[in-house]
């Protein structure tokens, strides 16, 4: 086609009607959060479920927050279209001047998790192809030793990393922490049962075999930077959160330059500016970030843009059964390493009749549409409603309608 051809029919095609959008318009009318059985009363790990209803008879379900969070978001959704969720996790993020703290993101993520069910819904899609679609055939697994139906009371470490193994995970998770059933904590004795630990799972778990262990931030500096050259020769997969929190953006970069076991880390940080800077650097080998703390899907997909431009590994923390199927239909179509930590092997939900497809020490994606759950109400209580918006907010916008800071 020449030029002038391609102009002419360019004029043509101009006047025929417009094809009208795909998407209904509908506004969001009300929002529940339920109590489940059994609550997890950590905010960092809340499995409260949250219902977005709207006008068009399509409902997302999403997990985490608690109530004074999730009613102070959840009135920014009320009559607002479901589909601009960036829009919506922008308003979210800035109505309320302060920048949201990491219990305020749980929320704003357990909210964002069922908008982008919603949108599922609507297109008669799961999520994970919405986002591209799956990369995996499925998703890896570690299980965090004694929570797979193997595993009995009594057993070695040894014997329970191998019966990991053999269960089908990639991965046995071990602690460095295990004070032997007291709540005294010495980490010299701690570190000097590492090494002894660590080569009975290496045995249970084979040459070939992996296994992780958690320092969970009980180590200084000088004691992380022992107990990672200790092991470094029984090859761990990675040593999850060698530091404490409170002085990781110090410490992490200092360990990465001093030893040389891969290190995992982030299960208590927040979105993308928790961590940016140490994925940007490489002082981390693997992020632990998860849903919905980060705040929700929209969130964690920038997360995964980084890391993969940086080639870091996603191996997120373990949250509810909801947010387990958003990790797989998000972290599903990230081109990079995945490992995900499970432990809910042997055990059902009332309230999720469907949601979660685990066989053998894998994750399979599905493709029921949304986030792929399927709500029972009857086990639940409603602890709040919101139907009321929240206006009284002042938000400021570039010229051309994006949100800006205040």
């Amino acid at each position: 086609m020449n030029r002038r051809a391609f102009f002419c029919s360019g004029a043509a095609l101009a006047g025929l009607p417009l094809v009208q959008a795909a998407t209904p318009k509908m506004k969001i009318t009300r929002v529940r959060v339920y109590e489940p059985p059994n609550r997890n009363t950590l905010f960092n790990q809340s499995d409260m479920v949250v219902m977005v209803e709207t006008d068009g008879g399509v409902t997302g379900i999403g997990e985490g927050g608690s109530k004074d969070t999730l009613e102070q978001c959840a009135g920014r959704l009320i009559g607002q279209d479901p589909h601009f969720i960036e829009h919506l996790w922008q308003d979210m993020s800035r109505s309320f001047f302060y920048p949201p703290g990491r219990e305020k993101m749980h929320a704003l993520g357990a909210l964002d998790l069922a908008l982008w069910d919603i949108k599922g819904k609507v297109q008669g899609l799961p999520v994970h192809a919405l986002l591209g679609g799956m990369v995996r055939n499925y998703c890896e697994c570690y299980n965090t030793a004694g929570s797979i139906p193997a595993i009995k009371p009594g057993m070695s470490l040894r014997e329970r990393a191998q019966a990991t193994i053999e269960a089908g995970y990639r991965a046995f998770r071990m602690g460095a922490a295990d004070t032997r059933g007291t709540s005294t904590f010495n980490t010299r004795e701690r570190l000097n049962q590492v090494y002894d630990d660590c080569v009975q799972v290496r045995e249970g778990v084979g040459k070939n075999g992996d296994f992780v262990i958690d320092f969970h931030q009980r180590f200084d500096l000088n004691e992380a930077i022992r107990g990672c050259d200790l092991i470094q020769n029984l090859a761990p997969f990675f040593v999850e959160d060698p530091v404490r929190t409170e002085a990781f953006q110090e410490d992490l970069p200092i360990l990465r330059r001093t030893v040389k076991v891969p290190i995992a880390a982030g299960e208590e940080w927040g979105n993308r500016w928790d961590f940016n800077k140490l994925v940007e650097s490489h002082d981390i080998d693997f992020l632990r970030a998860t849903l919905p703390n980060v705040g929700g899907i929209t969130e964690m997909m920038k997360v995964a843009a980084i890391c993969e431009t940086h080639f870091v590994g996603i191996v997120p923390h373990f949250t509810g059964p909801i947010a387990t199927a958003a990790l797989v239909n998000s972290l599903g179509t990230f081109s990079g390493p995945v490992l995900m930590e499970y432990n809910f092997q042997g055990r059902t939900f009332a309230h999720l009749p469907a949601a979660l497809d685990f066989k053998n020490g894998k994750l399979y994606a599905n493709d029921r549409p949304g986030l792929g759950v399927e709500l029972d109400l009857k086990p639940l209580k409603l602890i709040a409603e919101i139907t009321e918006p929240i206006r009284n907010r002042q938000l400021y916008y570039r010229p051309d309608g994006s949100i800006t800071n205040w």
